[in-house]
């Protein structure tokens, strides 16, 4: 957060919600505000706050509003704008929240129609300004908002990092799978040019970067091919280059080979598999079945030795009985991945899961995701515990007292313990460390020589 802020400066929050893709735009977002002279505050003393929203789920949506029903209560009487995902797909039952809410989703231009539209020239105040807020139209109006912008857990605040950048490479995506509205939301799959994805890159390194994640909506639909692009990004020099998340049938062996043989390329990868039971992945419409995603993790982990798998799991989707459950529960199993991100299944108005019937009950739900969660953790030890003794380079993140905190190339989050007769590292260092213990999914580590 900023110092106390100057008169008359623009005083901006930003609240997001939902994946990676949506972290990485609320980070250029804030970035082009601060450029131009605004101020990030926390919510409590914004004039304006910024809420980037998921639709994913039902629960998601429930979420976005009541993000902008805490903003609209802040003590300064914000006007709320929100973008996103929902604001693509209900512009008007946001707008009706309140007067104070405005409603863009085109995320490309919304910073520049922010501080020219809200602060158009000297004379404007922003007491001037929050008095026309009752007539949102000039920002929810704008002529960009059918066509949604270049492109986890909520954030308040997110901000660029010295050490580690997410670059936005691709959006939308037109796979319709059954439970899925994000299609809708973002529309049909675009790329970033080339040109401009290298630009960035260049920019990040010259600010202290060493390691970019390429992410996008579906990103192995990237236009001139994935492989390429991570060819151009490791050409810039950048230390570290990592996939935030690839589906299994973009696992090609153009791509696989690309990745091997790139320096650069850190030996981890995210592929979503949704659920282990053919029945179930059938009725998702995920286009693949277990024997098909068991070969392409195969010929993942053959082409990158040492490679790091991580997940996405759905428990209870429609039909999914106890039997299909435990056919996932030990598919995930046999996989050995290093972690997982594992979600209930929330119907999303609109799709065509929500219509399906036979629903597995609430409680029955609930303890599946508990079992699958403690699946999760054993496996994240088992990743950990197999580290143990071996050498790992470390990008550092944070620096304490005694000690340092950071990732490994297989996305091992370890802490490192310094020596008062070494010199401690930096954020932004890549160091040679030993693991040394491992517990409950990160590991231990001490500083080793090069």
């Amino acid at each position: 957060m900023s110092d106390e802020p100057a008169p008359g400066a623009l005083r901006v929050a930003v609240r997001t919600l939902g994946c990676k893709v949506n972290r990485t735009e609320s980070e250029s977002l804030i970035e082009e505000l601060l450029g131009a002279g605004a101020v990030l505050v926390e919510e409590a003393d914004a004039d304006f706050v910024v809420v980037n929203t998921c639709t994913v789920t039902a629960e998601a949506d429930a979420k976005a509003r009541k993000a902008v029903r805490h903003a609209l209560r802040a003590p300064r009487g914000p006007i709320v704008i929100v973008t996103g995902c929902l604001a693509a797909l209900d512009p008007a039952g946001l707008a009706a929240l309140d007067s104070r809410v405005v409603v863009d989703a085109d995320k490309e231009r919304l910073a520049q129609r922010v501080i020219a539209r809200v602060l158009p020239g000297p004379g404007t105040t922003l007491r001037s300004v929050k008095a026309s807020a009752g007539d949102p139209s000039p920002l929810r109006g704008s002529p960009g908002l059918q066509n949604l912008a270049s492109g986890g857990p909520e954030t308040g605040h997110p901000r660029a990092f010295r050490t580690r950048a997410t670059v936005k490479v691709q959006d939308g995506c037109d796979h319709r799978c059954a439970y899925c509205i994000v299609p809708d939301a973002r529309g049909a799959p675009r790329s970033v040019p080339a040109s401009n994805v290298v630009d960035r890159v260049a920019a990040l390194i010259a600010g202290g970067v060493r390691e970019v994640v390429l992410t996008g909506v579906n990103i192995g639909r990237y236009t001139g091919g994935l492989a390429r692009l991570v060819t151009q990004v490791a050409a810039t020099g950048i230390e570290r280059i990592r996939i935030s998340s690839i589906e299994p049938i973009d696992l090609t062996p153009a791509l696989l080979a690309t990745l091997a043989r790139t320096p650069a390329v850190m030996p981890h990868l995210h592929v979503p598999l949704q659920s282990g039971c053919d029945t179930t992945l059938a009725a998702m419409g995920r286009g693949y079945d277990t024997a098909a995603f068991a070969d392409s993790i195969a010929r993942a982990r053959d082409a990158m030795p040492g490679l790091a798998l991580t997940t996405d799991i759905i428990v209870g989707f429609p039909g999914e009985s106890a039997a299909d459950f435990a056919e996932s529960l030990a598919f995930v199993e046999a996989c050995g991945f290093s972690r997982l991100h594992v979600f209930r299944y929330s119907p999303r108005p609109g799709t065509p899961a929500a219509a399906m019937s036979e629903r597995p009950d609430p409680r029955e739900v609930a303890d599946r995701a508990r079992r699958m969660r403690a699946l999760g953790e054993r496996l994240s030890s088992a990743h950990a515990r197999a580290r143990v003794g071996g050498r790992a380079r470390v990008l550092v993140e944070r620096v304490g007292d005694e000690v340092a905190t950071g990732t490994t190339e297989d996305y091992l989050h370890v802490t490192v313990r310094l020596s008062p007769a070494v010199t401690a590292p930096r954020p932004g260092d890549v160091v040679p460390a030993t693991i040394t213990a491992a517990e409950r999914g990160s590991a231990w580590a001490v500083l080793a020589e090069c």
